[in-house]
């Protein structure tokens, strides 16, 4: 097969997959066929174009091999027949309209798509995940380990809620708008979520960065249908401001460079600008929430730009109003990290101290912040443990090396 056929198709699936099935989703209301379709026709493209080349537009190509294989498989299952017609002319409008277009632009339901995989009538333990898998094909084993559960458990929540999906007739709607701040919690968190994932991508896989990339992409679609809510506004703020400081991460050499040690020169001061202006419209409706404090921190970071210096005690401030309205572990961490910064370590190792043992053992960023405070509180044996610990939990071969050169710096100091 010629090299170009399985990249085609590769970037195709990685660029649209979830363009795709909130396309065929939303008119066959049955995402598991959906996904079935368009695998077979990934399959199909692999064979087809390595035969006869890459098409103009393989995007298209897979939209109407994957219309074609659902309504083969809608034939051969035992339905009604007026809910197979329904099916069959609601994509064979769609099909229509691909042709009108000229270059074959099909409408864009990923939005209507997050709201129906996080209906309330799914079980809300399973919102993030499903929007993960459903609109941005992350793989079950993937998504499982991101939320601590093995991939058999995870693939079975999964199914369970695409079918729920099906058989309850969760519509594949934007709710109405008074509707919308109800469901927006739920919304939200998924598409931190995806970002997040996107985020942690270190080591320069171009599906994490896409990952990322169509987090922001929601966000922003939100803002179109909420542009007064300012947790939305708040969540894209927030998205942007850790997304403009991605070239920097790592250094020269692809070595990986902590925020703090980052320069600012290398931050996209564009982006910089639209996630502060954003964070000021969020601001004037009066209404503080989770995003807009986690935004707010990252304009104290971001402000070293101009500044030249962190200013740790507004990061003290914000970390506890975060911790008053969203106490979750990562911004436990993150506290104790700032308050070994702006006031001692030994401050900073007691609001570790604090936290259940039991919730931080495979928590990675815990044992590198343990780590960082012991060692600045000059604790180099106890802080070379909690390094060895850090690099055990490390998926990042980036953050590994890091904390390895860490970890050598403080068994120097111990054996000297």
């Amino acid at each position: 097969m010629p090299p170009n056929a399985g990249r085609a198709a590769e970037q195709v699936a990685r660029q649209s997959y979830g363009r795709l099935i909130a396309f065929l989703a939303a008119r066959s209301r049955d995402v598991p066929a959906a996904e079935d379709a368009l695998s077979d026709a990934l399959a199909s493209a692999l064979r087809v174009w390595a035969e006869r080349g890459i098409p103009a537009n393989p995007e298209a190509w897979l939209m109407v091999a994957a219309r074609r294989n659902l309504m083969q498989a809608a034939r051969h299952r035992t339905v009604e027949a007026n809910a197979q017609t329904t099916i069959s002319l609601a994509l064979e409008e769609a099909e229509a309209r691909m042709n009108e277009a000229g270059n074959s632009i099909f409408p864009d339901e990923r939005l209507k798509l997050l709201f129906a995989c996080t209906h309330p009538a799914i079980d809300s333990s399973v919102h993030t995940a499903l929007m993960l898998q459903a609109i941005l094909g992350i793989e079950a084993r993937t998504i499982a380990r991101a939320f601590v559960v093995s991939a058999e458990a995870m693939s079975q929540r999964l199914v369970r809620a695409k079918v729920k999906i099906r058989d309850a007739g969760i519509p594949f709607t934007i709710p109405p708008r008074p509707a919308l701040p109800g469901r927006l919690a739920a919304v939200l968190s998924a598409v931190y979520a995806a970002y997040a994932l996107g985020w942690d991508g270190l080591d320069g896989e171009e599906a994490h960065h896409s990952l990322a990339g169509e987090a922001i992409w929601l966000g922003r679609a939100l803002l179109t249908v909420l542009p007064d809510e300012p947790e939305a506004i708040g969540l894209l703020s927030l998205m942007l401001h850790c997304e403009a400081r991605r070239s920097a991460r790592r250094d020269g050499n692809g070595r990986y460079v902590p925020l703090d040690e980052q320069d600012p020169a290398g931050w996209d001061a564009t982006m910089i600008a639209e996630a502060d202006a954003l964070l000021r419209k969020a601001g004037s409706f009066n209404r503080f929430g989770p995003y807009q404090c986690q935004a707010a921190i990252q304009s104290v970071h971001a402000a070293r730009r101009l500044s030249g210096v962190t200013d740790w005690q507004a990061l003290t401030t914000l970390y506890a109003a975060l911790l008053t309205m969203k106490p979750t572990l990562g911004a436990r961490v993150a506290q104790a990290a700032v308050v070994g910064r702006a006031l001692s370590p030994a401050e900073g190792l007691t609001l570790l101290d604090r936290i259940d043992p039991r919730a931080i053992a495979a928590y990675q960023p815990y044992w590198a912040v343990r780590a960082f405070l012991l060692a600045r509180a000059g604790d180099d044996a106890a802080a070379a443990d909690a390094y060895m610990t850090a690099i055990g939990l490390s998926d990042s071969p980036s953050v590994r090396t890091f904390l390895v050169d860490r970890l050598a710096e403080a068994q120097r100091t111990t054996s000297g």
